[in-house]
């Protein structure tokens, strides 16, 4: 998979991703469903859930995404649910993510869309906002779910305005791969951890015959190295509160020139189309020895036979901290107004929850901590990236912000790893811009 969750993940689809339903104007709620808050309360009848559902057959609406090498697990997990719960039966409609996100609210608002679903956690407080997903705490309640069970950062994220929007599934981030191939050649025995053992790893690669063995792109995941290295130096890209853009800081400008240097150095050639990186490190043989890229590409890479070793992305800065995001489960308010509904939405969702293990096949690392650390997990390719769980940090729950983020900072990544702008200007330029439309979306979103 070149991109989250699909083999043909286009730049058109990854920006509309990133926040392409922020884009309308806020939906007003569909008639005949609870309010948000009487959603949030659970059932009229206030019974106790027993992960069990005993009303009559109901049929289940459930809408993702996942349409690239993870949809078979998920079309297995869908399967066995329903086998084992005859009286719900779940019509799965599976969507490529962008056009997930354009379609979900009005199909929502009709009434023809998700009773239950997953998507982003960034995609989180804008449908909130406008209305498209209600408040989950009871739900969490109900199945028992709390911080503990979770990474800190991954529970944290999918609260808006003091309400739960999304139970968290799976956790996905950038990770390092390395040809083992190339390494072994190199003398490069074990994976870097600092700026100072991966420069010393790239000058190996160097003298092993590689004259270029980290190529820098300059869109995706370039924004996601950026983002990690700016954590990774202790600034923020964005105020919180959604107030203004931050990525210009001084460990912003940092994060940038750590990047451009990689060209400036001669490790990476220029102009690194969207892609190529990762093309030219799946290459047999390889163009590129070492490249930084999400977790989902594991089972693409395994499935190519590409000789490959997975590790941490190395602290070049002065703490460990990786670009993550989740995929969450959430409840539509179309399914508030059927008790039945959201009863069944319910118990599928613990259900799901419990089985992430089997989910871990498709790349992820299970968000529940006691799933996370079981054997199943501990013996995958990914385990080395669940370990370091807690270094993973989520954009803030901003309505909106994905389409700020495309319009400007990545823009900014751009400009500067194709070296038409220095890191400082590019992010400078860019900040205002953001800042502008995020004061802009917190008068229309009512921030």
């Amino acid at each position: 998979m070149t991109r989250p969750d699909s083999t043909n993940f286009s730049r058109r689809r990854f920006l509309a991703l990133g926040g392409g339903v922020a884009a309308g104007a806020v939906l007003t709620a569909c008639g005949g469903g609870k309010s948000a808050d009487e959603a949030a309360g659970g059932t009229e009848s206030g019974s106790k859930f027993t992960g069990k559902y005993t009303g009559p057959a109901v049929t289940l609406a459930y809408w993702n995404g996942f349409t690239g090498g993870d949809g078979p697990f998920m079309d297995e997990l869908v399967k066995r649910f329903q086998s084992e719960n005859p009286k719900i039966t779940v019509k799965q409609n599976t969507i490529e993510w962008a056009d997930f996100y354009q379609k979900v609210p009005a199909a929502v608002t009709a009434g023809k869309g998700p009773d239950v679903g997953v998507m982003h956690q960034d995609q989180l407080a804008t449908n909130a906002v406008r209305k498209v997903i209600v408040p989950v705490d009871d739900v969490a309640d109900a199945l028992g779910l709390e911080e503990s069970d979770f990474s800190p950062e991954n529970w944290k994220a999918g609260i808006y305005q003091d309400k739960r929007y999304g139970i968290p599934l799976d956790v996905h981030s950038l990770a390092m791969y390395w040809r083992k191939d190339a390494a072994e050649k190199a003398g490069v025995t074990e994976a870097p951890t600092d700026a100072a053992s991966f420069e010393e790893a790239l000058k190996a690669f160097q003298e092993a015959g590689n004259d270029k063995p980290f190529w820098m792109p300059s869109k995706w995941p370039s924004h996601l190295m950026f983002l990690s290295l700016l954590w990774q130096n202790g600034g923020e890209p964005y105020a919180e509160d959604g107030s203004k853009a931050t990525f210009d800081s001084d460990e912003g400008i940092a994060a940038l020139t750590w990047q451009v240097d990689q060209i400036k150095k001669g490790y990476s050639p220029e102009n690194v189309a969207i892609d190529t990186q990762y093309i030219g490190f799946k290459n047999n043989p390889p163009k590129t020895d070492v490249t930084w890229d999400g977790i989902w590409q594991i089972n693409d890479l395994k499935g190519a036979d590409v000789p490959f070793e997975l590790a941490p992305i190395p602290t070049i800065g002065d703490q460990a901290a990786v670009w993550a995001n989740s995929h969450n489960f959430f409840i539509s308010r179309q399914a508030t107004g059927d008790d039945n509904k959201f009863d069944a939405a319910r118990v599928f969702i613990d259900w799901m929850s419990k089985q992430s293990a089997e989910w871990a096949g498709a790349g992820m690392i299970p968000a529940r901590t006691s799933v996370r650390e079981s054997a199943d997990v501990a013996s995958m390719t990914q385990a080395p990236i669940a370990e370091s769980i807690d270094t993973m940090r989520f954009l803030p729950p901003v309505p909106g912000l994905g389409d700020v983020q495309a319009q400007t900072l990545e823009v900014a990544v751009n400009e500067a790893t194709l070296l038409k702008r220095s890191p400082e200007e590019a992010l400078r330029d860019a900040a205002a811009k953001a800042t502008t439309a995020m004061e802009a979306n917190l008068k229309k979103y009512g921030g």
